[in-house]
């Protein structure tokens, strides 16, 4: 693909781009809500109940409230403008699931690593999944109850990523919050593959 002149749909001419966005993170991060908040069509969850199964697994302390959890996927759909349109892929939180990751990102030109800055350690293993596969993303720090305890630049360097990668601020509640983040991983993949072919 040449940066300077797309091979895809030129603006205007009656086609329309798509691409492949994964939503990543960890247990009760807030995957689900993002992709429910923003898209255009009911989005398709795969949740079962939180059963007694997951005692001792999984980490509930911060989300007491949380009664589900992703088994497979979750999907949504986007259009970021009437020629570009996003499929969101969202992946499952625990350990034991994670065998579906590589499924789910293949053909995805980009992630959105969902962070609760509460529980950054939750993070490690997506930001080191991403990285190793190199495959574009950014990071949105989810805000419960609206604030989050740790800056852009604290998040960075606890997480050890990379400059060029870029994080955000949102509240995965908020449409208005989560498309401009699409807007980003979909510019920082661009700009990613741009850099790598030139």
């Amino acid at each position: 693909m040449d940066c300077a002149a797309s091979e895809g749909p030129v603006p205007g001419d009656g086609r329309t781009a798509s691409a492949k966005i994964v939503i990543a993170g960890g247990f009760g991060a807030g995957k689900t809500t993002t992709i429910g908040s923003v898209s255009d069509i009911a989005p398709l969850r795969t949740e079962a109940r939180i059963t007694t199964a997951s005692e001792g697994t999984d980490d509930t302390t911060h989300v007491r409230g949380k009664s589900t959890t992703t088994v497979a996927m979750d999907f949504g759909r986007v259009a970021l403008a009437h020629d570009l349109v996003l499929y969101l892929f969202g992946t499952p939180g625990q350990d034991r699931f994670w065998f579906m990751w590589d499924d789910l990102a293949h053909g995805a030109i980009g992630a959105v690593i969902v962070v609760d800055s509460r529980r950054l350690a939750d993070s490690f293993a997506p930001v080191d999944y991403f990285e190793a596969r190199g495959l574009p993303f950014v990071v949105a720090l989810n805000a419960f109850d609206g604030a989050s305890p740790h800056t852009p630049e604290q998040v960075r360097d606890a997480l050890g990523l990379d400059p060029a990668v870029p994080v955000v601020r949102c509240d995965a509640r908020q449409r208005t919050d989560v498309v401009p983040v699409l807007i980003r991983v979909v510019e920082h993949a661009l700009l990613t593959h741009c850099r790598s072919t030139s």
